[in-house]
């Protein structure tokens, strides 16, 4: 365009026509690239020349101009912070184009401010396809990423922007935060399985406080908060931090952590309210089969609640592993042996007996199972004496008792 003005300008060969189709042509190139605005001032500079205007050039002419409309306002809105128009504008805008990148990053960046990680993600890679070393368009995908919970990711999209700039701040604090959360969230996990629960909840509140506002990733940690809570007992705590994690949004996830610390701490009809309410709000029909499961738990607990409560029998929770189940009746036992308690035999023999009864049932998959969805356990409910099962032995080195449902394996205790 500017060797044929100059040629015009010299009285070269250059035309008012080859101008004209220069000039349109640029437009296009500046339009692709999303420089609507130059792309107007080619079209118009084409308009005044005068050398003829089909259908396709009108056309262009209007496409040009509303996309340069649309990115001024989209611009405008972008520097006062109304993500949303400025969205709007560009999902307008952008389509009219072929590669424009920084439109493409500015949708994303309004994105990100609007919580659409998501859309931050798939903006930002366009990015990235055609500038993979774009270090803006690595920082804000390794954000949307940690804010979606995703941290390998997000971790991933870090490592790649500081090999190009090992001393580019926002990649440097985004990959020096997610290795922070998930150093100590992993700490809580170790201390939990090692049964270390106070410790185990110290580590994730660490791991939490350093963003609170960081919810898909609180969502991860505190259901396990609640599990530790209820495994040391403080059921109020664990329903305490269960709605909390409604409080962030309520989901039946979120509703079945509360009824389940809810069915811990004994408080079956509250427990049964909330697996309703999992029910109502259940959006698919696998979530809906689930939230029914847990309907049902609640209600055969709050029926055994009135009735015999295995679970209570031997103190352990309703998600007691067989290892708890089993460790909670050798202590039971050991504290109701008869031998032990010389001056009160018969009560002794009568909790031994539940004990016994209570292990015989938790400890076998098949009846326990019959007992959390309130069937029957015996047949008729006659109790265990009518069918085969575990065999007692407990030597106390004074009087000998024996305890026999019939065939199965054998306790020894001796003390």
């Amino acid at each position: 365009v500017e060797v044929c003005r100059s040629e015009a300008a010299g009285a070269g060969s250059c035309t008012k026509g080859n101008e004209a189709m220069y000039l349109m042509d640029r437009a296009k190139l500046f339009m692709g690239l999303g420089q609507c605005g130059l792309a107007w001032e080619d079209m118009k500079v084409r308009r005044d020349i005068g050398s003829g205007s089909d259908a396709k050039v009108l056309q262009l002419m209007a496409d040009v101009e509303m996309c340069a409309a649309e990115i001024e306002r989209a611009t405008a809105a972008f520097m006062v912070g109304d993500w949303s128009d400025a969205r709007r504008y560009l999902d307008l805008a952008i389509p009219r184009t072929e590669r424009a990148l920084d439109l493409i990053f500015m949708r994303a960046q309004a994105a990100y401010h609007e919580f659409d990680f998501y859309g931050v993600v798939s903006d930002t890679g366009k990015v990235l396809k055609f500038e993979g070393k774009h270090m803006d368009a690595l920082q804000l995908r390794g954000d949307a990423y940690t804010r979606l919970g995703e941290h390998d990711m997000a971790l991933k999209h870090y490592k790649e922007a500081l090999k190009f700039d090992p001393e580019h701040k926002g990649c440097k604090k985004g990959h020096k935060f997610v290795k922070a959360i998930t150093k100590y969230d992993k700490r809580g996990d170790k201390s939990m399985k090692e049964g270390d629960h106070e410790q185990a909840i110290k580590y994730w509140w660490q791991a939490i406080n350093h963003d609170v506002t960081h919810h898909e990733f609180v969502k991860t940690v505190l259901p396990k908060i609640v599990q530790s809570h209820t495994k040391l007992k403080d059921h109020d705590k664990a329903m305490e931090e269960a709605k909390k994690l409604i409080g962030i949004e309520e989901t039946p996830n979120a509703l079945y952590c509360l009824g389940d610390a809810q069915i811990s701490a004994e408080l079956f009809d509250e427990a049964l309210q909330t697996f309703r309410r999992a029910l109502e709000i259940a959006p698919t029909e696998e979530e809906k089969k689930i939230a029914q499961d847990k309907v049902k738990e609640a209600e055969a607990a709050l029926k055994q609640s009135k009735e015999k409560n295995y679970y209570k029998i031997l103190g352990v929770d309703r998600k007691a592993t067989k290892k708890e189940i089993k460790k909670a009746y050798k202590d039971g036992a050991l504290k109701w042996h008869p031998d032990k308690n010389p001056d009160n035999v018969e009560e002794a023999e009568k909790k031994f007996s539940e004990i016994a009864e209570a292990y015989e049932v938790l400890s076998d998959e098949e009846l326990r199972g019959k007992f959390d969805r309130g069937e029957p356990v015996f047949e008729n409910q006659g109790g265990p004496q009518q069918r085969g099962g575990p065999q007692f032995h407990f030597n106390g080195g004074g009087q000998r008792f024996h305890f026999n449902n019939g065939g199965g394996p054998r306790f020894h205790f001796r003390h």
